[in-house]
């Protein structure tokens, strides 16, 4: 299982970036999929998540409003739209994939990327 995420560099407060995560290996439409972020210093945290066949989305408190997930379940990969970017999102953002209906918990997550960078100067 290969999960690789592309699409994060460098912009400023305000830009906008897409993220994109393909998926290998695995059957791609029977996994929820997440994003998670881990700034420099902290600890992991969740981003957002989309359940199998993209029926439900979730997203954390300060992503919610600037930040879409999405999924194309036909092409494989899953996107993360993020919008208004701020300093603090600045962060390695991490693709994920579950077998279980998709949440915030890390460890309900079986495969992961290695992660692209994303920093937002101010």
């Amino acid at each position: 299982v290969q999960l690789v995420e592309s699409g994060g560099g460098l912009v400023q407060a305000g830009d906008s970036l897409r993220l994109s995560c393909a998926a290998s290996g695995l059957p791609f439409s029977n996994f929820a999929m997440g994003w998670f972020r881990r700034a420099p210093g902290k600890e992991r945290e969740f981003v957002a998540a989309i359940s199998r066949l993209g029926v439900y989305t979730y997203y954390a408190d300060s992503v919610k409003g600037r930040f879409t997930i999405s999924r194309d379940d036909a092409k494989n990969p899953v996107y993360l739209q993020m919008n208004s970017l701020k300093p603090e999102d600045t962060a390695v953002y991490y693709c994920a994939a579950s077998g279980k209906t998709g949440s915030q918990i890390i460890n309900e997550y079986d495969y992961w990327g290695q992660g692209t960078q994303v920093t937002v100067s101010s």
